[in-house]
Order: C-alpha cells, then sequence, then structure tokens
C-alpha cells in the first residue's frame, strides 16, 4: 500500500513523453565494472541522413532506417542485414538519436559482449546515450534510459542527476512517472520513487509493480 510522503515539492515542469514500461524491465545485464568508467563525450551530431528526433520523425525517413538497419533480427541481436549488428545499430542512432529501442539494443549488445564499445559501432556504448541526451535534452525518455544504464554500472549519483532532469520535465504524464519511480528504485532512489509512485497512483496508473515494489 502507498503511503503518502510527507512533503511534496512544487516543481517546475515542462515538455513530457511516454515511455513503454518494456523498455525498463527488460533482463539486462552490466557491463564490467573494469568498464564502468565514464568515457570522453564523443559523437558528432552531424550526420549525412538526419539526424533526426524520434518524437517527431515519422513516414519515409524512419522507414527508410527500420527497414534498412533496425530491422527485428538487428533488434534482436541475431544478425545484421548488410553488415555488423553493432553497425547497424550505430546507423540508427545516428540518423535518429533518440530512438528508444535502439539505445536499449545497443546497450543490450553491449552487455551480452561484455564489451564498452560493440564491433561496427562508431563510439563506446554510453556516447550513445550523451549523444541523444545532447540532442534532445527535454526528451525524457532518453534520460531515462541513460540513467538506467548508469544505475547498471553502480553510478548511482550521475544516474539520479538524470532523474532529477526527467522529474523536471516529467509534468502530469503518469507513464512518466510511473517509468521515473522504476528506474529511481534500480538506482536505489527511494524517495523519488515513492514521490513518482504516488503521483502515477494519484493521476490513475493501476499497473502494480511499482507500487508492490
Amino acid at each position: 500500500m502507498l503511503q503518502r510522503p510527507r512533503s511534496r515539492p512544487s516543481l517546475s515542469f515542462g515538455t513530457s513523453s511516454l515511455l513503454g514500461p518494456i523498455l525498463l524491465t527488460l533482463a539486462l545485464g552490466t557491463i564490467p565494472s573494469a568498464q564502468a568508467q565514464a568515457p570522453v563525450a564523443r559523437g558528432s551530431l552531424d550526420n549525412a541522413f538526419g539526424p533526426f528526433d524520434f518524437r517527431k520523425v515519422k513516414g519515409e525517413p524512419l522507414h527508410l532506417v527500420e527497414i534498412g538497419h533496425f530491422t527485428p533480427l538487428v533488434e534482436g541481436l541475431v544478425r545484421g542485414k548488410s553488415g555488423t549488428i553493432g553497425a547497424e545499430i550505430d546507423y540508427t542512432l545516428r540518423a535518429i538519436p533518440t530512438h528508444p529501442r535502439a539505445l536499449v539494443a545497443m546497450q543490450r549488445l553491449g552487455e551480452r559482449l561484455r564489451r564498452a564499445q560493440a564491433p561496427g559501432a562508431n563510439w563506446e556504448i554510453e556516447c550513445y546515450f550523451m549523444r541523444a541526451v545532447r540532442f534532445a535534452p527535454d526528451d525524457s525518455v532518453a534520460r531515462l534510459l541513460y540513467a538506467s544504464f548508469l544505475g547498471k554500472q553502480n553510478r548511482r549519483d550521475e544516474a539520479r542527476h538524470q532523474l532529477a532532469q526527467v522529474e523536471t520535465l516529467a509534468g502530469e504524464n503518469p507513464l512518466t512517472n510511473y517509468n521515473l519511480g522504476l528506474v529511481a528504485l534500480e538506482v536505489c532512489d527511494h524517495e523519488r520513487a515513492l514521490r513518482q509512485a504516488w503521483r502515477a497512483h494519484e493521476k490513475g496508473i493501476a499497473r502494480p509493480k511499482l507500487r508492490e515494489q
């Protein structure tokens, strides 16, 4: 049963985004601790095609990228279409830096291979998250995924910094509140998790996972 926090700070809210809970409940591992160091920020935003904002790109640009590079077999880490899996995901994220499923796939690929940089990728995995939030600072989905990535490397202070940004962006979006609470639990930010669980509950989100945890 949810317990109301004693105080609820007044926040200034901005743009909100949705994140399907499936992205945050994937059974992911961790990159070895020897590699759990923040890389030098790399990843130019210049690209021959795009870059496009995933929240806004529609029609042919998205279709061309996904049918040509981010196929179901690539997303499932089975095989690339015309190159390595890392190269296909890299192309997708260079064209659409905030593509959430591609960000998750790149992370999963690194975890499977236990490497900080996947074969065929231009940069270390974290650079794609850094590039996404640099490209679209108001994209709460990209920040939540980055926070989850950081949490899995035991870099909780950095993860909480990203969550604080999402909390400002969340506004009255109950799914964002819910997913923010889930990631806050991952990084042991219990006060924020309780606050977001209460907000999601008040707005009618009936999914039991966050409430039970």
